[in-house]
């Protein structure tokens, strides 16, 4: 595989090795940077072993639902795998939107059903007219319950660019939520908690993002 294709950081004695998977969507080089300070070693990939082999999976993701989901959809087995083998899988912004069942995004742009990835059964909906859309900017964590990605930043800020929001089917999938006029899922997980995302970019979060992300390193690594 070409150096384009997929690149290893070079962290000296890594506490887990995390898989970014390139889709074609994302700020992959700023999310690496961030594990990589996080203390992981990371390879962006769109291998199928490579993302089975991890110690732990991140799909990040900007742009719309429809097009993530089909740009993802060479990944789609792998990713569901990696879900049932309980090696954590980190979503974040849309890739945390498409670990739901599906967004009224698509209905919005005239594009009918799009099935998302269903770990986190939900949909997503779109902010109300009288809010500004897309949400951007800093905005709290309200920690909700308790998950290893979220200690230590109860209360804390962190970086949001979204027009859509999460909505689980079930209230105990919410890890935290932000207000925005509409109190919404800023993070959140599966049942078993190997699953799990968030909308907001840790890798543009400053040190509460770093945080988060060393707990997600942390979960990886088996900590």
């Amino acid at each position: 595989m070409s150096q384009q294709q997929a690149g290893t950081a070079a962290v000296e004695d890594p506490a887990a090795e995390i898989a970014v998977v390139d889709y074609g969507l994302g700020n992959l080089r700023s999310a690496t940077r961030g594990l990589e300070r996080a203390g992981a070693a990371v390879e962006i990939t769109a291998d199928r072993e490579a993302i089975l082999n991890a110690d732990g999976v991140v799909l990040p993701g900007v742009g719309a639902f429809r097009e993530g989901v089909e740009n993802a959809g060479p990944f789609r087995d792998a990713l569901l795998e990696v879900a049932e083998s309980e090696t954590p899988l980190f979503g974040i912004c849309l890739g945390m939107q498409m670990l739901l069942t599906d967004s009224e995004e698509a209905h919005h742009a005239g594009e009918g059903d799009v099935e998302g990835l269903d770990l986190v059964p939900g949909t997503n909906r779109r902010f109300g007219a009288d809010q500004t859309v897309p949400h951007m900017g800093w905005n709290e964590l309200n920690v909700e319950r308790e998950h290893p990605l979220v200690e230590g930043v109860d209360g804390e800020y962190a970086y949001f660019v979204h027009s859509y929001y999460a909505v689980p089917e079930d209230d105990a999938a919410v890890v935290a939520r932000t207000d925005y006029g509409t109190d919404f899922a800023s993070v959140v997980a599966s049942e078993d908690g190997t699953v799990f995302g968030t909308q907001f970019h840790p890798e543009k979060s400053g040190e509460t993002g770093l945080r988060i992300l060393r707990n997600f390193v942390d979960l990886a690594a088996g900590e």
